[in-house]
C-alpha cells in the first residue's frame, strides 16, 4: 500500500504521514507517538517510502569477514552472552598477531574487501598491540579496508595509553585504520546504562569518539540495543543524540538496530521482543533518522528470513557474507549459530524480497550490481 493510499483515522498520525509525505522531520513526540500508536502496516509504509526515495530497491551487501582478538574482557555486561571475565580469562580466547594473521591470509585468493575487527576488552591487547596488527595487514592487503574497534575498546586502549581520543584514533589511522563500527552503544541513558552496562564508557563518551573520528575524516557507524529494559523515550532520546551528531558531522554511514537476545547471559529473565516489535523498531528507525543515509540489518543477528523480511521496512543493508568468522550472536543464542552466506546465497535472497542485490564497498562505493547479473554470472562471484 502506498503512502498516499495509506488510511489513517488518527489525525496525529495523519500529520506525521503528511510531514514524511513532504519530506520534511519529524520530532522527538513524534517518533514516540509512532512507537506508541503507530501499527505495523503504517509504520512499515512510511518507512518503505523513505527507503524508496533514499535508493529505490537497491540492497546494500559486502563480501566481508571478522576477527575477533578475544573474548576475554574487563567489562562485565550483563546483557553480553560473549565475553568472560579476565579473571576468568581460562575460559576463553586470546588470539596472537601470528593466528590474527593466519585469518587474514586464509582469505588471500577471495575477493573481500573489509576485515572487522571487534572483541572483548583485554588489558595485554593495547594500542601498540592493535596498531601493530594494523600495519601488519595493511603490509600483506594494503586494498583491505580494516573497520575496526568498538568505542568501549578505543576508550580502554586510549586511557591505558595515556592518550586523548583524538591523539588515540590519529595514531591508529596512520596504522591503517580506516574506519569505525557502531557497538558499543548500547542505550545511551545513564539511567538505563547504569544497570546493563555500569563500568564501560558512557554515552557522552562513545559520542565524543565518534564525532572525532568524523573530525579526522573516518566514517563510523551508529548501533542501538533494544528490546531489553530500555522504554520507548530511551531509543528516541539515544536515536536524537545520534540525529544531532550526524547534523554537525555528516559522518554516519549506517544505523544498525541490535536485538536483545537473553541466551546465557545476566538478563536471561528479561524476554526478547517479538518480530513485530523488531520491524517496527527498524521502521521507526529509517523515519525517524532523516539524516542517516542507510539502515542495516544485521542479518546473523536477526536470521536471514527475518533479514530479508527487513527489506520491507525500510532498512536497505543487511551486512555481508561473514564467513562463520563472529560468534557475538550465536553465542547469545541467534537462529544463525554459524553465520556465514555465499554471495550466490546474499544475492538470492535479496532478489526474494523483489529487491536488487549491489556489493558494496565498506564507504558504500559501488562493487557490482547484481540486478541484471545471469545467475552463471553470481556463481561465478561466489567462486571468486
Amino acid at each position: 500500500m502506498s503512502i498516499q493510499t495509506l488510511p489513517v483515522a488518527d489525525s496525529q498520525l495523519q500529520k506525521i504521514a503528511d510531514k514524511v509525505y513532504n519530506g520534511q522531520r519529524i520530532s522527538d513526540e513524534e517518533g514516540l507517538y509512532l512507537f506508541e500508536h503507530g501499527s505495523l502496516a503504517f509504520v512499515g509504509a512510511l518507512a518503505n517510502y523513505i527507503r524508496e526515495q533514499k535508493h529505490g530497491n537497491i540492497t546494500y551487501f559486502n563480501r566481508n569477514f571478522h576477527i575477533e582478538p578475544t573474548n576475554a574482557c574487563v567489562y562485565s555486561c550483563h546483557f553480553c552472552s560473549y565475553s568472560r571475565l579476565y579473571a576468568h580469562r581460562d575460559e576463553a580466547w586470546e588470539l596472537s598477531l601470528e593466528q590474527m594473521m593466519d585469518i587474514v591470509r586464509k582469505y588471500d585468493n577471495e575477493p573481500v574487501t573489509e576485515v572487522h575487527i571487534v572483541g572483548g576488552v583485554h588489558p595485554k591487547m593495547n594500542l601498540e598491540f592493535f596498531a601493530e596488527l594494523l600495519r601488519k595487514i595493511k603490509a600483506h592487503r594494503p586494498d583491505l579496508h580494516i573497520k575496526g574497534f568498538t568505542a568501549v575498546e578505543l576508550d580502554y586502549m586510549f586511557r591505558k595509553a595515556k592518550k586523548t581520543v583524538r591523539e588515540g584514533l590519529e595514531y591508529l589511522k596512520e596504522a591503517g585504520l580506516e574506519s569505525l563500527p557502531g557497538g558499543g552503544a548500547e542505550i545511551f541513558a545513564p539511567e538505563i546504562r547504569k544497570q546493563i552496562c555500569a563500568d564501560k564508557v558512557d554515552g557522552q563518551g562513545w559520542l565524543h569518539i565518534h564525532q572525532t573520528a568524523h573530525e579526522l575524516g573516518m566514517q563510523t557507524n551508529a548501533t542501538m540495543l533494544f528490546g531489553h529494559i530500555e522504554k520507548f523515550e530511551h531509543r528516541i532520546d539515544h536515536m536524537r543524540q545520534l540525529r544531532e551528531l550526524q547534523d554537525k558531522t555528516g559522518g554516519f554511514n549506517t544505523f544498525i538496530p541490535l536485538k536483545f537476545r537473553n541466551k546465557d547471559n545476566d538478563m536471561s529473565h528479561v524476554p526478547e521482543t517479538s518480530l513485530i516489535e523488531d520491524m517496527r523498531m527498524y521502521a521507526i528507525a529509517r523515519i525517524y533518522l532523516d539524516n542517516f543515509p542507510h539502515v542495516k540489518a544485521y542479518w546473523p543477528m536477526l536470521g536471514r528470513q527475518n533479514a530479508q523480511l527487513s527489506l520491507s521496512f525500510g532498512v536497505n543493508d543487511i551486512d555481508g557474507t561473514i564467513d562463520d568468522t563472529t560468534k557475538i550472536y550465536s553465542m547469545a543464542g541467534a537462529e544463525e549459530q554459524n553465520p556465514s552466506m555465499t554471495t550466490e546465497e546474499l544475492v538470492n535472497l535479496i532478489k526474494q524480497a523483489k529487491r536488487r542485490p549491489v556489493e558494496r564497498g565498506t564507504l558504500y562505493n559501488i562493487i557490482k550490481d547484481y540486478g541484471e547479473a545471469s545467475a552463471v554470472e553470481v556463481n561465478i562471484a561466489s567462486l571468486n
